[in-house]
Parts: structure tokens; sequence; C-alpha cells
């Protein structure tokens, strides 16, 4: 059942360190109907509450909130992953969040995002990988890349750590490489099912 009536009903964010302002940036170009919903995965510190969606919340006109066990994702509404659990996307549109082992030494993982949301809305997401050290994200692009999902990377000029985007590119899966600056406009060109170049 898709969510959206454009071309995606998904938009999964994968950033790690310099994330926070990366991400910052992207939500405050999106218009507050945006027709797709935002899944966000941050690494954070564990042991401390996450003050991740209030910041972002005053950047942008978009609903900002944490990903709660059972939530129906929603058009325009950007969800962000809670520290120490993985979030993932159900069939049916719903978050489960768990707290099974670490992933690559990280709890949110973007694989497991990735695999999720690609299993459940195949062709109708697109998965974008932000500044970040390691590599966490570039094994659940197989997925995405394998059910028909569009994929960008953050190119390496703008990145404040390119481990995740090179790791990203490296896959040989990822369809944009584009400066930071321009994602926000791509992801609009593509939700609304228009070409982007």
């Amino acid at each position: 059942m898709p969510l959206s009536n454009g071309g995606f009903d998904v938009v999964a964010i994968a950033a790690s360190a310099g994330g926070l302002n990366a991400v910052g940036r992207i939500l405050a170009e999106l218009p507050s109907d945006f027709p797709a919903s935002l899944v966000v995965i941050q690494h954070l510190d564990p042991r401390h509450r996450s003050l991740m969606a209030d910041i972002l919340a005053r950047r942008t006109q978009l609903e900002v909130k944490e990903g709660e066990d059972g939530e129906q994702l929603r058009s325009g509404v950007v969800v962000i992953a809670p520290p120490n659990r993985h979030l993932l996307i159900n069939a049916d549109g719903t978050i489960s969040l768990t707290q099974t082992e670490l992933v690559h030494f990280v709890r949110p993982s973007a694989d497991l995002l990735f695999e999720s949301v690609a299993a459940s809305f195949r062709d109708r997401v697109i998965a974008v990988v932000l500044t970040g050290t390691g590599s966490d994200g570039s094994m659940g692009l197989a997925a995405v890349k394998k059910m028909g999902g569009t994929i960008i990377a953050q190119d390496r000029d703008t990145s404040e750590f390119f481990g995740m985007p090179s790791a990203a590119i490296d896959t040989g899966n990822v369809d944009f490489v584009l400066p930071l600056e321009e994602i926000p406009a791509a992801l609009m060109k593509l939700v609304a099912g228009e070409e982007t170049e």
C-alpha cells in the first residue's frame, strides 16, 4: 500500500560524525507537504537521551520526532532512531525498535534500516548516505539496489567525514553522488516522479 502519491514512499537517511548539521541542512530545504516519510539513523552516544529530534525540529517545517515501536510512518514526518536501538521498517509501514546485537559496532544500524525498508517498500525507497566515519550502510545498500530503490551519497568535498559515503560509493550501487546543498532538490524531484540529472 503506497504511503504517497509520488514516486517514492520512504527516504531513509544514514549519518554519523558530522551528521546533525548535514541532516539539518537537508530538512531545512524540504517543504512541509513533502510527500514521503523520512527516517533518520544517526550514530549517537547510547548513554544519553538524544536531543536530535528537538534540534532538527527547529530547523525545518516538517514534523520531527523520535521513533516509537509500532508507530506508523506518515508522509511529511521525520522519524529519528532513538539512541541504542535498531530501527526497522515493517511491510505495513510500522516501526520496530530492537536492542539486538550491535552491527559493525553500532546501534542503530543503517544496514538494518536499509535492508528492512528495501524489503518492505522495494522500488519506492530512496536511501541517502551522509557524512560519517566507518562503513555502516554500505551492505544494506545492496538490498535497496536489488529491490529497485534509488541511492544518493554525499560527495567528498561537502562531507565532514567521508568514510560512510566513500564505502557506499565503493559498492557500485550509488545512483547519485551529490554535494550536500543539491540533495534536497534531488529528493524533491525524485519523490515528485521527475527525472533528476
